[in-house]
């Protein structure tokens, strides 16, 4: 099982970074709208640190949308996902495993990023903090949960915009506790409950999307 989950996780880095600049479209996405969107509001430093955590939560869900359509779509197309299901291993399992691949290229970067963002937008110390660890916990839920809609999808030929639809509205209560995480550090304040219910959340979908996401490919294959 391990050999076969390593070799799963180096076919999809070979893939994602072989001769196509695919994989960085969700990070060059998120800068555009990181750096593109203080000018269409305001540059001041007060207004940036008021919106700041906002539009990094924004561009990262952007991102993973962005990043989302071509999860699972060309290994159905190619018949690898056929066999990967009919390879005697534990296909919730398997499918886990290219979900965290997928928000490491995606998301990943975006993590890395951070600290300049922060600086960019003008975020204070406590700001930043608040709003890495809410990236951290918060952005593999949007995998997790974006990878239901995109097993749902599957057979479609054109799902990116239904997917959009599907996905959007899910991930409301998520931008609504980070932010609101950020926005106490600001002041100074607690903000270990908002932390506590993005972890609550994740653990949630870790223990349950797998299978989910199993269940809706399987329904999109037959």
């Amino acid at each position: 099982m391990i050999r076969v989950l390593n070799a799963i996780v180096k076919r999809e880095f070979k893939l994602a970074f072989s001769g196509s600049f695919d994989f960085a479209l969700p990070l060059l996405f998120g800068v555009m709208v990181i750096s593109l969107f203080p000018l269409g509001v305001s540059p001041g430093p007060e207004m940036l640190q008021k919106i700041g955590a906002g539009v990094i939560w924004v561009s990262a869900i952007l991102a993973s949308l962005l990043g989302l359509e071509k999860l699972f779509r060309e290994d159905f197309r190619d018949g690898s996902l056929e066999q990967l299901r009919l390879s005697g291993q534990p296909f919730a399992v398997i499918l886990l495993v290219k979900v965290v691949v997928h928000w490491l290229i995606t998301v990943g970067p975006i993590l890395i990023l951070s600290p300049l963002f922060a600086l960019f937008l003008n975020l204070t110390p406590l700001m930043f903090e608040a709003l890495f660890l809410t990236l951290l916990l918060g952005t593999p839920m949007l995998s997790l949960v974006g990878a239901i809609a995109v097993a749902l999808t599957l057979s479609l030929e054109k799902g990116g915009i239904l997917l959009a639809l599907l996905m959007l509205p899910l991930f409301i209560p998520l931008l609504i506790f980070a932010t609101s995480a950020v926005n106490n550090a600001q002041l100074q304040l607690n903000y270990n409950g908002q932390l506590g219910i993005i972890a609550a959340m994740l653990m949630l979908a870790i223990a349950l999307t797998p299978w989910s996401i199993s269940f809706a490919v399987k329904v999109s294959q037959n």
